[in-house]
């Protein structure tokens, strides 16, 4: 395995073979939990008739793995800090592939349903650790390229998902689906295990919230059920039974995460208005969405008779406009504030949904399925940009983490409701693929209440987003902290180009008679440094990134971005607040209590290693 030594004074370069194998890990096992969230819808028509299966057999095939994808992912996050992300990953792959294979020979759609149940836990497992891998182990320097790559090739996985699962389903069989994820998630562990090196977060300690994410798993279920078979039966006794159980156990989800000591959703980020606002909006449009995507493949393939094929690949130009303007995108929303594009994207989006409305029986790709997609990519790429970093501006940069989390299970769990509620408003139900005519009409009543609920998003965001939300309001001279990840870090804060990046801590410029921001920092005279390197890193043969001087007694540690963060576990287990570089020209303390950083010209100088 080619790492970088313990005495190496930086995480791995992206262009290392290691930094490149990491990458590579990181990404296809991404890859397999986006994939099967979009390639399954494909195969829908196809397991229908094999199986049998009547239309709400079919939305809890899609629902099942959105379900406890949502209701899992953020403990997935916290058990790859706790754990080891390294560990929690590998386990979420191999949990995944068995998961699939029992998908691809299940003999009866109740087993495909509850497989694919399984697979979406695996998927929670998994996804957290694909990018804390890299935030954890990649060169600071490097780490908003291979962010970049993350980001952008995984969507590229994502968008060839469809067009591969309608390959499968066309010339071999929809069990393909599932079956082609083990080998690819064979070569993912032995990339992993053998490329990958491991990290945890020392500073997480506190219980692993399980009876939160029981909790959330069942109020999520409950209320997916009932909403899918008030679609099919009504309100019988036992629809009625489980949108109480939902509703109990949603209550009581509230009620232990309030009193949790390390709860998997921390309800105090919610009471800032921006956070809320963000995660709202975020509700509503992904709401809107959920639908559309679920039902378009279908309709393509019922109604307009495209292929297996032709109907997988009909959303790629979304695909390909979200990798060509994001980036500018984001780069807008840092300078001008991302109320205005949080307001429009919603209604360009419902506009491209609206021009669906022309995807009938003699429907053509070019004059009516390309232009209503690429319309749909212009809405989203103009607002997903300014929604994640809105969300995550809002919350405290040390909660960056948890914020990325909580609004990807947001929108994941609005997708969920949105395939349960909006084909039951739309009549569809029973065996209406099988009907052209029936689901076709359901199509268009489906895509006029996702246009109006997109709609309704837009109007939310003008009403509650501010446009400084994005501004850095303590001053022009940051220090970029790499903060520990808390949560499920599937975004990270957006600069002002445009690219992810670390969370900035606030640096004040002081000097020893002033009065100092930090009340900790009493005796700014460098201690002498224990070692010439990270202690912890040197006895395990770890890797570490940058090196901290502990002020009060001289210990050496490594960073926040290297896998051990022992500068921070030495912080709290010793109750020593306050560090200061131990990098060559870097002049600079950092209080953990206070939370800043603090730049004092004529403190005496720090020494720095070899």
């Amino acid at each position: 395995m080619s790492v970088r030594t313990p005495t190496a004074t930086s995480g791995l370069p992206l262009g290392s073979p290691a930094g490149r194998w990491l990458l590579v890990a990181s990404i296809l096992g991404s890859a397999l939990a986006g994939i099967d969230a979009t390639v399954v819808n494909v195969a829908l028509p196809a397991i229908g008739d094999s199986l049998d299966a009547d239309f709400a057999t079919l939305q809890w095939t899609v629902s099942a793995y959105a379900l406890t994808l949502a209701a899992f992912i953020l403990l997935g996050g916290v058990l790859g800090d706790r754990f080891g992300r390294r560990r929690v990953f590998v386990i979420g792959v191999v949990w995944f592939a068995v998961a699939s294979l029992l998908c691809g020979a299940a003999p009866n759609a109740e087993l495909l349903v509850a497989a694919r149940a399984l697979q979406g836990v695996g998927a929670a497992l998994l996804t957290p650790g694909s990018l804390a891998m890299i935030q954890a182990s990649i060169a600071p320097e490097d780490r908003g390229r291979a962010i970049g790559a993350w980001s952008g090739l995984g969507g590229v996985a994502t968008a060839i998902g469809p067009f591969l699962g309608g390959w499968l389903v066309q010339t071999l069989s929809w069990r393909w689906v599932f079956l082609v994820n083990v080998p690819l998630a064979v070569v993912v562990v032995l990339l992993a295990v053998r490329h990958v090196p491991e990290s945890c977060d020392p500073g997480a300690d506190g219980p692993v919230d399980l009876a939160g994410a029981a909790l959330g798993a069942v109020a999520l279920a409950g209320a997916t059920w009932a909403l899918i078979s008030a679609g099919e039966s009504g309100a019988t006794p036992a629809v009625l039974v489980a949108a109480v159980v939902g509703l109990v156990a949603g209550t009581a989800f509230v009620l232990v995460e309030r009193r949790a000591r390390a709860p998997m959703l921390p309800l105090g980020a919610f009471r800032d208005s921006q956070f809320r606002a963000a995660n709202l909006v975020t509700f509503v449009v992904y709401g809107g969405f959920g639908a559309v995507f679920f039902l378009l493949v279908v309709q393509l393939q019922v109604v307009s008779g495209f292929s297996p094929v032709a109907a997988g690949t009909a959303l790629l130009p979304v695909t390909a406009v979200m990798l060509l303007l994001s980036s500018r995108s984001g780069a807008l929303a840092a300078r001008l504030g991302p109320r205005r594009q949080m307001a429009a994207g919603p209604v360009v989006c419902a506009a491209g949904v609206l021009l669906m409305l022309r995807l009938g029986p003699d429907a053509s790709y070019l004059l009516d399925v390309l232009p209503a997609v690429v319309v749909l990519g212009l809405g989203l790429v103009t607002m997903v940009s300014p929604l994640t970093a809105t969300a995550l501006a809002a919350a405290p940069p040390e909660h960056a983490g948890m914020a990325s989390g909580v609004n990807n299970a947001v929108a994941r769990t609005a997708g969920l409701l949105a395939v349960a509620v909006v084909p039951a408003v739309a009549g569809l139900s029973g065996r209406a693929y099988d009907d052209p005519v029936a689901f076709d009409a359901g199509f268009a009543t489906a895509l006029w209440v996702s246009a109006a609920t997109l709609v309704v998003g837009g109007v939310l965001a003008a009403l509650t987003v501010r446009d400084d939300v994005l501004a850095v309001e303590t001053g022009d001279r940051q220090l970029t902290f790499c903060a520990g990840v808390s949560g499920p870090p599937l975004a990270t804060r957006v600069g002002a180009d445009g690219r992810p990046d670390c969370d900035p801590v606030p640096l004040v410029t002081t000097t020893l008679e002033d009065p100092m921001p930090c009340t900790h920092l009493t005796d700014a005279t460098p201690p002498i440094p224990l070692s010439d390197g990270c202690a912890e890193c040197l006895e395990t043969g770890q890797t570490w990134v940058h090196l901290r001087l502990c002020q009060e007694c001289g210990h050496v540690g490594c960073c926040d971005s290297s896998p051990g963060r022992h500068a921070t576990a030495h912080a709290r287990e010793d109750e020593h607040p306050v560090i200061r570089s131990f990098e060559p020209g870097e002049e600079w303390f950092y209080c953990y209590v206070d939370d800043v950083a603090l730049e004092v010209p004529d403190a005496p100088p720090a020494p720095s290693h070899h």
